[in-house]
């Protein structure tokens, strides 16, 4: 009845347009009709749509030529959504927002997207904020994301064994090598970390892959510390060409 009449005064609203909808913490159905959906096929080193069916294989994934000519340091890459203008939205208000209520309605979508991910993870680890940043905007939305995930699939959260020590400038504007560049020696792991991770498979999440020159980072260091496998899952992921 609580319930009830607060809706009555305050009607819960899309958390991407703000129109009127049923249950707080979801979409409209015009924000949700906008949503693109990664789904099959996809290339499943990267995760990306392919833009035309690939041949019918008897068995073994499917994997791209991008993922075969420049193999990527992660095993497999999941994205909930292609990053476009609803999903930007919900990015953009999470991190530079203050609207941490998007977090939980985002990882549900991740959850479903990374399924087969989680089913084998043992630890997930976000993608680390260096402390600056981190003190400036007061939270790390992909440790958010990653809580949000663990609370849902029961896989067990750690945000204390990966961390950036070296403040990189934004990618937004970078070609794909220099993003590599940029981030190259910016992750670390704690000093406590490789015990944790030895032949454990990790599961890292962050919002978006762009050209996933981060996560790739990332991995690269989670694999020298130990971890036998290592996935990643963002919300959204940037599509060239569907």
């Amino acid at each position: 009845m609580g319930r009830g009449a607060l809706d009555l005064v305050l009607p819960p609203t899309c958390i991407s347009c703000g129109a009127i909808v049923r249950d707080a913490g979801g979409l409209c159905g015009g924000c949700w009709g906008r949503l693109v959906f990664v789904e099959r096929p996809f290339c499943d080193r990267l995760g990306s749509p392919f833009a035309y069916p690939p041949p019918q294989r008897d068995e073994g994934p499917a994997i791209s030529a991008e993922a075969l000519n420049d193999p990527p340091a992660f095993d497999r890459a999941r994205a909930a959504v292609v990053f476009g203008d609803v999903s930007r939205d919900l990015v953009h208000r999470l991190k530079y927002g203050d609207r941490l209520d998007l977090a939980a309605a985002m990882a549900r979508l991740m959850v479903r997207a990374g399924a087969d991910l989680l089913s084998e993870a043992d630890l997930i680890v976000p993608v680390p904020l260096h402390a600056f940043r981190l003190w400036r905007r007061r939270f790390n939305q992909a440790a958010l994301l990653s809580r949000c995930i663990s609370r849902s699939s029961g896989v067990i959260h750690r945000s204390d064994l990966l961390r950036r020590v070296r403040a990189t400038p934004s990618q937004v504007a970078l070609s794909r090598a220099e993003r590599r560049a940029n981030v190259s020696g910016a992750f670390k792991v704690t000093h406590y970390a490789n015990a944790v991770l030895q032949d454990r498979r990790i599961l890292l999440v962050d919002d978006v892959l762009t050209t996933g020159a981060t996560l790739d980072a990332c991995a690269r260091v989670l694999r020298r510390a130990g971890a036998k496998g290592v996935d990643t899952l963002t919300f959204a992921r940037v599509v060239e060409s569907m």
